[in-house]
């Protein structure tokens, strides 16, 4: 008879235990400023089973009560009810979380109210462990890499060397008021003050002039170029009627990965949708570029692009000091309404202005790689090292993808794009059950 009880004990034993290892589910969560994402996956293999969005996961800025609830949510709809005992392993990234220290508030935060949203779905899962999100997003590289460095650059910027898998230097992610620089909220604020320079002549011409007064619901009257686009003749860049309908997710307009990840996402702040990240005052400068120096700022004008890029500046338009005087009327007030980080709504507006050969809106960007530039040099990083990126304006699309991927291969490196952490949530969830996952995937 061909059956278990003529068949050698310890190969049934060992049957038993991989069909039951077949079974075994992991969760993975990315939480950050703007929603949380939550993938059911084998722990076998890695592969999404389901998926789950909720609200906002940062876990200093949002509640542990609510953060509970959006986590039990997202959960929920990513792991359905007869599928929850087999779950083995969670691990979530966590805006605003960090295992710098063991009472570090927003892993504190991020692990008690996990922790209450699992037990609330009956999910007793042996392994549950909390991260930042970038280094989740680091881990959702191909190969789940446990050491190189991540850069996001989003709504703000920051840099981290990552060493088994954990954050061991972070340079930058100091808030717009403190830095910020290169990230999505520097640029949307460039371009304001780029428009300013241009309405009381400090600047020269630029169409960002139009598309934030446009942007910002300055009458059409008040623009530069008014006289054209009333009898048709220039078409503008950009949205209407105020900073909340110039970007979409993340507070970034289209640059949001996946989040954007949240941010320019998508981007997201690393800590939050009003904590934008900035990078550090790092004593760094680029000698091969044409760009305005950094310690110039955001006051991008005409004087500060040369050679070729000037051919690009559009026409001196027919501006009267009255229009002049009116446009700052209006666009002062309407940026001061708003709460500051919503400038970085406005980024979209200068890569777009750039795409069409505008020379400041082209120095802006260019200004910006250098402090990106700024960030990942003072990691020291080894030539080949791996940079892992993520955040709307290093996406596939992102209008400094091609400036910093050229710059740095002049140090050995190459940029690896993540969209967001769910897939190195789940290769994390998959190396606490114990195994070794060759990759992650999140589709």
């Amino acid at each position: 008879m061909n059956n278990d009880l003529n068949q050698d004990p310890d190969r049934v034993r060992k049957r038993a235990r991989d069909q039951a290892r077949d079974r075994d589910l992991v969760v993975g969560l990315d939480a950050g400023g703007t929603r949380t994402r939550a993938v059911l996956a084998s722990a076998v293999d890695g592969r999404v089973l389901g998926q789950g969005v909720s609200g906002p996961g940062n876990a200093l800025t949002v509640p542990v009560p609510l953060l509970t609830e959006h986590l039990a949510e997202a959960v929920a709809r990513a792991v359905p009810e007869p599928d929850r005992a087999r779950v083995v392993a969670v691990a979530g990234g966590f805006a605003g979380a960090a295992e710098t220290a063991p009472d570090e508030p927003g892993r504190l935060n991020a692990l008690a109210a996990l922790t209450a949203a699992l037990r609330r779905l009956g999910i007793a899962a042996e392994s549950v462990g909390v991260s930042s999100d970038i280094e989740a997003a680091f881990a959702s590289a191909p190969g789940a890499p446990a050491d190189g460095l991540a850069l996001v650059a989003g709504t703000g910027a920051v840099a981290m060397r990552i060493i088994d898998r954990r954050c061991a230097v972070t340079v930058g992610g100091d808030g717009w008021l403190l830095g910020d620089d290169g990230g999505g909220f520097w640029i949307g604020r460039s371009a304001v003050r780029a428009a300013l320079r241009m309405a009381d002549g400090r600047g020269g011409p630029t169409t960002l002039a139009d598309a934030v007064g446009r942007a910002l619901g300055v009458p059409i009257e008040a623009l530069p170029y008014a006289e054209d686009r009333l009898v048709g003749g220039v078409a503008g860049l950009g949205g209407e009627g105020g900073l909340g309908g110039a970007g979409g997710r993340d507070g970034v307009g289209s640059l949001s990965g996946a989040g954007s990840r949240d941010g320019v996402g998508s981007p997201r702040s690393a800590s939050g949708p009003n904590h934008a990240a900035g990078p550090v005052s790092a004593d760094v400068s680029d000698s091969d570029s044409d760009s305005a120096s950094p310690s110039s700022s955001a006051s991008v004008g005409a004087s500060s692009v040369s050679g070729t890029a000037r051919e690009h500046l559009p026409a001196e338009p027919e501006w009267s000091l009255a229009r002049r005087a009116a446009y700052r009327m209006y666009l002062l007030p309407a940026v001061m309404a708003e709460p500051p980080i919503h400038l970085a709504r406005l980024a979209p507006l200068v890569a777009e202005a750039a795409r069409h050969q505008d020379a400041v809106a082209q120095a802006i960007l260019d200004e910006a790689v250098d402090h990106l530039l700024e960030l990942v040099r003072a990691l020291a990083p080894r030539k080949g090292e791996r940079i892992v990126a993520t955040g709307g304006l290093l996406g596939p699309e992102g209008p400094l993808t091609a400036l910093l991927s050229e710059r740095l291969k002049a140090l050995g490196l190459t940029l690896d794009w993540v969209a967001d952490g769910c897939g190195g949530a789940v290769a994390l969830a998959r190396l606490g059950h114990g195994g070794s996952p060759p990759s992650s995937r999140t589709s």
